[in-house]
């Protein structure tokens, strides 16, 4: 493959890469939409809904297939041993969630923003409980990194994955090639705000809830585009208490 980024990936990412892309290409058949919207280089903040546990295997994937190298928001309890140090060589990023030490991944993630490089990051923190797999009310975080950095704000809307592993039932449904869609939508013009902020606005709670919202709308409307169904006018709760499961993407 001929990658769009600059110098050698680090020896995890050499490592995930020949397993990542044989093992998603027997579990999807991955369709995409606009991924020529993922920019060559620079910071890009790719903010994604979140069906599956199995989404960072695709979405990792798609990013691969666009010519970046992905860095994903991942459970703490994930590194530790030979995985762990694998997941950190290839530049992700521990989140100890519901912690006070959950800020530090979201400086990580800044830094990593500044370096040029891509974030991928499931707002919501876990798999939707929407019993309709439409996103559910999102952390923060994202728009903490959104305001905060000069990235480009993907909203990228993805569905197929749970068809293979079924959160809400606790099922993997063993099938191969399954598909599975991705739609990149057009970056989210976040200069307005951006502007405030460096001006010395604080970062209100409100500001936060609001670009969060404002960036998730997006991704759920283009979810909609994908399911060819309306989708609902509210996001659906978010769990009060992390459970068995709950493995990625969280936003700190």
């Amino acid at each position: 493959m001929k990658w769009r980024t600059r110098g050698r990936p680090p020896f995890g990412m050499c490592v995930a890469i020949p397993l990542v892309f044989p093992f998603a290409s027997l579990l999807f058949r991955l369709r995409y939409r606009h991924v020529e919207r993922v920019p060559a280089r620079g910071p890009v903040l790719l903010v994604a809904n979140h069906v599956s546990l199995l989404d960072p295997i695709a979405c990792a994937r798609m990013v691969f297939d666009a010519g970046r190298l992905p860095h994903f928001l991942a459970k703490e309890s994930l590194f530790k041993g030979l995985i762990g140090t694998l997941l950190r060589s290839a530049g992700q990023i521990p989140v100890a969630r519901y912690s006070a030490d959950a800020h530090s991944a979201l400086d990580a993630a800044k830094a990593d923003l500044d370096a040029g490089n891509v974030i991928v990051i499931y707002p919501e923190g876990s798999v939707t409980r929407d019993p309709d797999w439409w996103p559910m009310q999102s952390r923060t975080g994202v728009a903490r990194l959104a305001l905060t950095t000069d990235a480009v704000v993907l909203p990228v809307a993805q569905w197929g994955p749970q068809r293979v592993h079924d959160y809400h039932r606790k099922k993997f449904h063993l099938r191969f090639r399954a598909p599975a869609d991705y739609l990149v939508g057009e970056p989210v013009d976040l200069s307005a705000a951006r502007a405030r902020v460096r001006a010395g606005d604080p970062l209100s709670a409100a500001l936060l809830r609001e670009t969060t919202d404002l960036i998730m709308t997006r991704v759920r409307d283009q979810l909609a585009e994908l399911r060819q169904e309306p989708a609902p006018l509210t996001f659906h709760p978010r769990p009060r208490r992390e459970l068995p499961g709950d493995v990625s993407g969280s936003a700190a």
